[in-house]
């Protein structure tokens, strides 16, 4: 596998050169991620649809469990049981607008990936860089376990697990495990982990920070190691389950599937789950005895689990729901970690927004009331005195403002404005609304879908390297 080792030499040497200002080395991270036997063990996947451009070119490059949809290039990377989805590209013609000024996209948006290391990372979403708008970049980066990379174009980047870039150009910087950061643009820095950062210039900035040693009981990674915390082991005790759907190419769905409904192969659901119209199930997501309202999503790394979701509800990428009832268009962010008890009941009023990189790990029944904004992490009923606010209260700030560990300034009305237009697009997007006719969305576009599968080399000098391939429609 020397080819393979190669590659991620080069790897390494690109992401420490771009993180020299740092002082960080990537190396004991990057060598130590995954097996090198593990890339030969799973084969990689695409997704066909008449609804999305195609094109995939693959070069120089292993692949093992990653699915892509959409146009996407990977040269000289390693990636591994990634999620690569290209869905939500920009298109010919798309005009974007910005600070009054408005550019046409010329050709159709491709994600490009190239000298980097994805493992269990999701890609998703267009590139959020108005520079260049025709390409969806990521180079010289290496990102861990169950971090999202969501419309946000990175470079010389070091992700660490359960971490966040959304919607946000990302240059020479470590994010720190399960931090979250949503600033526009972003470079030469080390976020914290555990550090949820959002800021619109002009507008408002919000931030919280983890409890260092709280935080390390969920998710931790030391150089040289594997992540580990309650995150993983969560993931970890459920992981053979994934592993019955890959084994299968076509299989029957287990419980009923309305035809308004997507539920990918690649999802595992179990027990008696109930899924309504207008449901988008992903690629990687696990329900168990799951009540999905109409219009609820499940995105990808979702897990729901005993749990019952109204309707119109977003379940961001990589969000677990536990023993929890949610109301009609409750909100759970990216990565946050719901767990309620059989005995002792989480309840959360219809649309509540919980934050991403939230967690709430009950130790007795919890009840957060609607129209509320939550962050942080809570245990009982009296942290919500310092983790939530009303969102209306939340709309009458004006300036500083500070709440805990968390810390506000700026415009509260801009804030929960922005949030509610983001959740109403999602739905949207989704297909949620859809009405037989209008509001087609991704669960009803991806109905269809068809999977093809590719395989690496098992021996000779480029053993573990998948073929260079060009597929075109």
């Amino acid at each position: 596998m020397k080819e393979l080792e190669k590659i991620l030499d080069r790897i390494t040497e690109r992401v420490n050169i771009n993180l020299r200002e740092r002082k960080f080395d990537a190396g004991p991270y990057i060598r130590n991620a995954v097996p090198l036997t593990q890339m030969l063990k799973f084969y990689a996947f695409y997704g066909l649809t008449h609804h999305h451009p195609l094109h995939f070119r693959f070069s120089r490059s292993s692949l093992a469990g990653t699915y892509f949809l959409g146009k996407c290039t990977v040269d000289d990377s390693v990636l591994y049981k990634s999620n690569v989805r290209g869905d939500e590209l920009k298109v010919k013609g798309d005009v974007i607008h910005l600070g009054g000024m408005d550019m046409t996209v010329f050709e159709d948006e491709a994600i490009r990936i190239k000298d980097s290391m994805l493992v269990k990372t999701l890609v998703h979403n267009f590139s959020h860089d108005p520079e260049d708008p025709e390409e969806f970049t990521i180079r010289n980066t290496a990102s861990f376990h169950y971090a999202n990379i969501h419309g946000s174009p990175v470079e010389g980047c070091f992700l660490g697990p359960f971490s966040t870039v959304d919607l946000t150009t990302v240059h020479d910087c470590v994010i720190g495990p399960y931090a979250y950061v949503q600033t526009g643009e972003i470079a030469h820095r080390t976020v914290e982990p555990g550090r949820l950062w959002i800021k619109v210039d002009g507008a408002f900035e919000f931030t919280y920070q983890f409890p260092t040693e709280r935080l390390r009981k969920y998710v931790s990674l030391e150089p040289g190691g594997q992540p580990e915390g309650v995150f993983i082991d969560f993931i970890n005790r459920r992981k053979s389950e994934f592993q019955k759907v890959f084994d299968v190419v076509r299989r029957k769905p287990p419980v009923h599937v309305p035809h308004s409904t997507s539920l990918s192969h690649y999802a595992v659901v179990r027990g008696k789950t109930h899924l309504s119209e207008n449901v988008l199930v992903a690629e990687k997501a696990f329900l168990e005895d799951a009540w999905m309202g109409t219009g609820a999503n499940a995105q990808e790394n979702c897990y729901i689990i005993r749990s019952t979701l109204e309707g119109y509800n977003v379940t961001a990428h990589g969000a677990s729901i536990i023993e929890a009832s949610l109301g009609k268009k409750a909100f759970v962010g990216f990565n946050s970690f719901l767990r309620g008890r059989e005995q002792a009941q989480l309840t959360i009023g219809q649309n509540t927004i919980v934050m991403p990189h939230t967690i709430i790990d009950t130790k007795g029944p919890l009840e957060i009331p609607s129209d509320h904004l939550v962050w942080g992490l809570l245990r009982s009923q009296e942290d919500l005195s310092t983790q939530s606010l009303p969102l209306e209260k939340f709309a009458q700030i004006e300036g500083a403002f500070q709440c805990g560990n968390m810390t506000f300034e700026g415009s509260g009305a801009a804030f929960v404005n922005r949030f509610h237009s983001r959740i109403q697009h999602i739905l949207e997007a989704n297909g949620a609304f859809f009405d037989g006719t209008h509001g087609r969305g991704h669960a009803q576009k991806t109905h269809d879908i068809s999977y093809n599968t590719i395989q690496p080399y098992q021996e000779g000098r480029l053993k573990g390297l998948y073929p260079t391939i060009e597929i075109w429609p």
